[in-house]
C-alpha cells in the first residue's frame, strides 16, 4: 500500500499514527505529496489533491482520514482503535467527533496565517476560530478524565493528540496549556507513544 501525505497535515498525521499503532509500517509506504501547486504530478494520482490518500495493492484509492483509519484498523480483521462493544464505540465516536470538529476549526484558523498575507487575513475568522478553540480547550480539560481518554488507545485519543501535540502557540496565540493542567498532562503523556512522537510535524516556517 502507498499513503500519500504532507507532513504538516494533521489528518495525514492521524492516518500515519494508525499505521504505526497497527504495526503496518512495512506494509504502508509513506510518500510525500506535492499539494497546492499548479500542475503537480500528484493530481494524476488523486485529482482532488487532498491528503491523506491511500492506494491499496489492487489500485483502489481511499480518500479521507476517517475512512483510511478505519481500513487500516480493520486490515488484520482484529480492530483495536474502534471498539466493538456498542456502548464503548458510542463514547469513542462522541469524543472523536468533538476532537475532529476542533481540528477542522484549527485548520481554518491556521490557514489564515499560512496562506494569506497579513493585509488579506480575516479578523472575523481569526476571532471566531480563536474563541471556538479556547472553548473546546475547556471542554477537553474535563473530558481527558473520561475513561475513553485514559484507557486503551483509540481513535478519540489519537485525534485529540493531533489537535494539541506539537502545536504549542500554533497558530499564534494558541496558548492552550495556560490554566489547563489536566489537558497538559494528558497531551504530554500521549506524546510519549511512538505513533505520536514519530509523526511530529515540522516546525512552522516564519
Amino acid at each position: 500500500m502507498k499513503m500519500y501525505v504532507t507532513h504538516t497535515s494533521p489528518y495525514a498525521r492521524l492516518s500515519r499514527m494508525v499505521a504505526i499503532e497497527k504495526g503496518l509500517e512495512n506494509q504502508v509506504e509513506i510518500i510525500a505529496a506535492q499539494t497546492r501547486t499548479e500542475d503537480s504530478p500528484y493530481y494524476d494520482i488523486n485529482p482532488s489533491g487532498r491528503v491523506p490518500y491511500l492506494v491499496l495493492d489492487d489500485g483502489t484509492g481511499l480518500e479521507e482520514s476517517a475512512l483510511i483509519c478505519y481500513y487500516l484498523d480493520h486490515y488484520d480483521s482484529a480492530p483495536t482503535l474502534f471498539p466493538q462493544d456498542e456502548s464503548a464505540i458510542f463514547q469513542v465516536k462522541r469524543l472523536e467527533a468533538i476532537a475532529r470538529s476542533m481540528l477542522d476549526g484549527m485548520g481554518v484558523w491556521g490557514r489564515e496565517f499560512v496562506y494569506r498575507p497579513p493585509e488579506l487575513r480575516s479578523d472575523f475568522i481569526i476571532r471566531h476560530e480563536t474563541a471556538r478553540a479556547f472553548r473546546m480547550c475547556d471542554v477537553f480539560e474535563d473530558e481527558v478524565e473520561n475513561p475513553v481518554m485514559t484507557g486503551l488507545v483509540n481513535m478519540a485519543q489519537l485525534t485529540l493528540a493531533c489537535v494539541f501535540h506539537g502545536r504549542d502557540n500554533q497558530p499564534d496565540g494558541f496558548n492552550w496549556r495556560n490554566g489547563r493542567p489536566k489537558l497538559t498532562a494528558w497531551v504530554d503523556r500521549i506524546g510519549e507513544r511512538a505513533s505520536v512522537a514519530n509523526t511530529l510535524p515540522p516546525p512552522p516556517k516564519h
